[in-house]
């Protein structure tokens, strides 16, 4: 097979899914979905019909749908790339695009947002015929960068530190930008793997290298080139010392 045959594997993957497509107004309001938006999201609970359409996500999320929303505001329709992020909601993992929607002068109409439930993806569960566990563990962490989404596999991440409602993932290659907020990841990473040290950082323990103490503060040093210092608060300790093994 050459190379014009060959299937992408990232094309082959969203083949798989099925989008949930919502068209929005000028000012935001939900005027219409297709089935499977229906089917995925709390319609019956929220009645979002001519609502904004922050009226069906969690609260944490409605600054990212926002920002969303703003950003995609500003594009020209000549180079209006779809904005990309990824949603976390209780059982779901969702990547959504929007676009925004012009007539004939170029006057915005409305939105289109589009979404795709990667949570099949992410996590280290087999897909299930019953409904899935509440907080599925993942596997990989998705990021997001120049509207184009990649994953990397949680093994390969040595820490991750809160940046407001989002998180930067440091790997051995550098730091890369994840949507999701450090709150989010800690519920759906492996607590055997992962422990949440400070209010703003996860380590792998098995990246730890060594403790270190400056007066009464305890520091994390990293395995790998150019890292710097994690803090450990006070209260987590004694429950890292035991999770690395010492007394």
């Amino acid at each position: 097979m050459d190379a014009k045959t060959t299937p992408n594997p990232s094309l082959y993957l969203f083949e798989k899914f099925e989008a949930g497509v919502i068209h929005l107004d000028a000012q935001r309001n939900v005027l219409a979905m297709n089935d499977f938006a229906r089917r995925v999201l709390p319609v019956d609970e929220k009645q979002p019909f001519n609502k904004l359409v922050t009226s069906f996500h969690p609260e944490r999320s409605k600054p990212k749908v926002n920002f969303l929303l703003d950003e995609a505001s500003g594009c020209p329709m000549a180079n209006a790339a779809p904005m990309t992020m990824i949603i976390n909601i209780p059982e779901q993992v969702l990547l959504i695009k929007v676009s925004r929607l012009g007539d004939v002068n170029g006057d915005t109409t409305g939105f289109a947002l589009v979404f795709y439930d990667v949570t099949q993806v992410v996590s280290q569960d087999p897909p299930m015929v019953e409904p899935p566990a509440k907080k599925m563990r993942l596997s990989r962490i998705p990021m997001v960068a120049d509207q184009k989404v990649s994953f990397v596999d949680t093994a390969d991440v040595l820490s991750l530190e809160s940046q407001a409602h989002y998180t930067r993932v440091l790997t051995r290659d550098g730091y890369h930008f994840c949507n999701l907020s450090i709150g989010d990841l800690a519920l759906r990473l492996d607590p055997k793997q992962f422990m949440r040290v400070h209010r703003c950082f996860i380590v792998n323990l098995h990246a730890v290298q060594s403790l270190g103490r400056e007066g009464s503060k305890t520091h994390i040093l990293l395995k790998g080139k150019n890292t710097q210092p994690v803090p450990v608060s006070r209260g987590e300790v004694a429950r890292l010392r035991a999770a690395l093994g010492l007394r």
